[in-house]
């Protein structure tokens, strides 16, 4: 059974309809969208369906992103909005794919899901990055594919 939901439904509406004349910040935007899925105004899939306009909205401001970057903030945003990720979280991961992808040799790097933390070791002239992991392998990659890896605590 599809639906509006008979004890929010028309309470979300008005404020949507409110919400949409005005210009708001991304943050304060995501923040909306997240509260409206725990308002739970439809029957079934609020959260797919908040998580999808945020993933849009991330779509189109974000365009100048890799692609492989433009994904990981998608599905941060995605999670923060479904309750899964928390916004300091969530920020964190936006601002660390939006940093330059600009490397030297001896910068900390991890994924971009941070599976794994290695060493930059040399800078190839095609742009790939060589950078030896803590497992001691060393590995190839596109500066897109890597994140500066903030120290500890700080």
């Amino acid at each position: 059974m599809h639906g509006l939901n008979s004890e929010t439904g028309a309470a979300c509406e008005a404020e949507w309809e409110a919400l949409r004349l005005q210009v708001l910040p991304l943050g304060e935007t995501l923040d909306h969208l997240k509260s409206f899925h725990r308002k739970a105004p439809f029957l079934f899939f609020n959260g797919n369906t908040f998580a999808a306009i945020g993933r849009e909205l991330v779509l189109a401001l974000f365009s100048d992103l890799p692609i492989t970057r433009r994904r990981e903030v998608m599905s941060a945003v995605g999670h923060y909005i479904a309750g899964v990720l928390d916004r300091e979280a969530m920020v964190e991961i936006v601002e660390g794919m939006w940093e330059s992808a600009d490397f030297h040799p001896g910068d900390r790097v991890k994924t971009l899901r941070g599976s794994m933390r290695g060493v930059v070791v040399r800078l190839l002239p095609d742009g790939r990055i060589v950078w030896r992991a803590d497992t001691g392998a060393q590995l190839n990659a596109l500066p897109e594919s890597l994140l500066r890896e903030k120290p500890r605590g700080g």
